[in-house]
């Protein structure tokens, strides 16, 4: 499928803040990815959206967290979901974390070609497709371009 052969590692950074209650470190967004592993540390910050609720993510020593991320959500027809996701600014830090990016490539010749949609086998008569297909580059390029908070998914929807 070739839908995660680039991995981005990226080491974030997050400062002590002496007002925390006055910012946010990262908004809310979910990945547009494959899928993302991350590394945190003791300190955590890191929060997801459930049942329209933010609940913290507490740091467990050595334990690696897993988002799935807006693409697999597409490829999987919506078997597996895209969390949306933010860090929250803390008093105490600095706080630091890994995030370990699988995406698809898309800055070869040929690539902007490719599309991507939901995998025929996981497509039936009573599970039809929820998505319509896409490019890679015509999804970032919308991912990027649509703000915080809202899906990249939705104008892809059938």
């Amino acid at each position: 499928m070739e839908c995660a052969e680039r991995i981005t590692i990226l080491g974030q950074y997050y400062p002590a803040c002496p007002k925390p209650e006055l910012t946010l470190g990262a908004r809310s967004h979910s990945d547009a990815d494959f899928m993302t592993i991350l590394l945190q540390d003791q300190i955590g910050g890191l929060q997801v959206l459930h049942e329209n609720q933010w609940v913290d993510v507490p740091p467990i020593p050595g334990a690696l967290i897993v988002n799935i991320g807006d693409f697999l959500q597409l490829l999987s027809n919506d078997k597996l979901k895209s969390v949306n996701h933010r860090v929250i600014a803390k008093q105490e830090g600095p706080r630091i974390s890994v995030a370990c990016f699988f995406r698809t490539k898309f800055f070869e010749p040929g690539d902007d070609l490719k599309c991507y949609g939901p995998i025929k086998e996981l497509l039936s008569e009573e599970n039809p497709p929820m998505y319509k297909e896409t490019t890679a580059q015509d999804f970032l390029k919308h991912y990027y371009s649509k703000g915080s908070g809202a899906s990249a998914l939705l104008h892809l929807k059938l």
